[in-house]
């Protein structure tokens, strides 16, 4: 997916004579990408457990919307909303855990059921003024404002320059202790070689779109958080019990029960967090439009779950990483900037979005069949 990224990235540089890996371009690329990331990585989890959510979308711009209304409406600080919104994200998640652990309805239904609940609580409560305006300036600044910076250095913002060194380091560190607990469990891993030139391609990659963005403004707040989601829920998935336990319920439920883990309470924690994050999703599209909207959430878990699957995630379950979740919604983003600079009409785009993702889950069942 990397050397995918850096194709597209090469080819829509070309084809737009520089403009698409201009600093302006590809900080609003990132930026835009945000809030699907962070749908995307819980999404990853619900995916690898072997179920679904779409009501994801609809449920992050409804919590966008009482976002808004609470600090138009009701006047509460940023600081209280914030949290509030996140907890309410949870019991939303929690609530479909239950109703797919407990009660057993299929995820694919009871998701669609609050999909539509949640489109309809977006509609009641922007119904009065259709758009909700947000003039709170702290508020609007965690979609669209960037992080303070120190000094320049040549030009470039000093604070952004070591976030990036801090990104690449965080990946050398998880990449070297992932490949040394595969070889102490005398697992296979890839020859030295390979693994040196992977090291190097990503950290390249990483470093120079860092250059890039502390060039122009700096890593945004929105990017920062991303950041965040990444690295707390890789540290989750690859470095704690639960994670184990989550990867172990994907790859096989029963399995797992026998097994002594208790399988519900994954399911609700996997859907407590996908509420968590539906939430955040939501704080970030509305703080980054300065407004909520009727039609805010609209497709949002169509994306979220693409990039899960272009990213890497198996449609059988047990198999993902968030990272490469991450990466696939920043493809996708890619692929959708591009096309609309090149002037591709929206039916086209649509089209070829489509065959992107068909072909990352046909790559998925042929790579299965052939380990099999």
């Amino acid at each position: 997916m990397y050397i995918a990224l850096i194709v597209i990235m090469l080819t829509f540089s070309i084809l737009t004579d520089g403009l698409f890996m201009s600093s302006r371009n590809i900080s609003n690329l990132l930026d835009a990408t945000g809030y699907i990331g962070v749908l995307a990585v819980g999404m990853t989890l619900v995916i690898v457990i072997r179920h679904i959510d779409l009501s994801v979308g609809f449920a992050a711009g409804f919590m966008g919307a009482i976002a808004a209304l609470l600090l138009t409406q009701a006047g509460w600080p940023v600081y209280v909303i914030l949290p509030v919104i996140l907890v309410l994200g949870i019991v939303v998640g929690m609530f479909n855990g239950v109703l797919v652990a407990s009660i057993g309805i299929p995820s694919f239904v009871a998701s669609l059921a609050g999909m539509l609940i949640f489109r309809g609580a977006l509609l009641q409560v922007t119904e009065k003024t259709g758009t909700i305006r947000i003039d709170n300036a702290h508020f609007n600044a965690i979609g669209n404002g960037f992080i303070p910076e120190i000094t320049e250095v040549g030009g470039l913002k000093l604070l952004s320059l070591i976030l990036g060194l801090a990104v690449i380091l965080f990946y050398l560190y998880s990449e070297f202790s992932k490949r040394r607990n595969k070889v102490k469990y005398q697992f296979e891993v890839v020859s030295r070689p390979i693994f040196l030139l992977k090291l190097i391609f990503v950290s390249v990659v990483i470093a120079y779109l860092t250059w890039i963005l502390a060039g122009y403004n700096g890593f945004s707040w929105t990017v920062v958080i991303m950041l965040l989601v990444v690295v707390v829920y890789h540290f989750l998935t690859t470095k704690t019990v639960l994670g184990r336990q989550v990867y172990a319920v994907g790859s096989n439920p029963e399995a797992a029960h026998l097994s002594g883990i208790n399988v519900k309470k994954i399911t609700y924690i996997v859907f407590g967090s996908m509420g968590l994050l539906s939430a955040l999703s939501g704080i970030l599209f509305t703080s980054r439009l300065q407004s909520a909207t009727t039609t805010a959430g609209t497709l949002f878990e169509l994306d979220a779950i693409a990039a899960a699957y272009v990213g890497g995630v198996s449609s059988a379950g047990g198999v993902g990483k968030v990272t490469g979740s991450i990466i696939g919604a920043i493809v996708m983003a890619s692929l959708s900037n591009g096309m609309n600079l090149l002037g591709v009409g929206i039916s086209y785009q649509y089209m070829i979005r489509g065959a992107i993702l068909a072909a990352a889950v046909i790559f998925d069942v042929m790579t299965r069949r052939k380990r099999s």
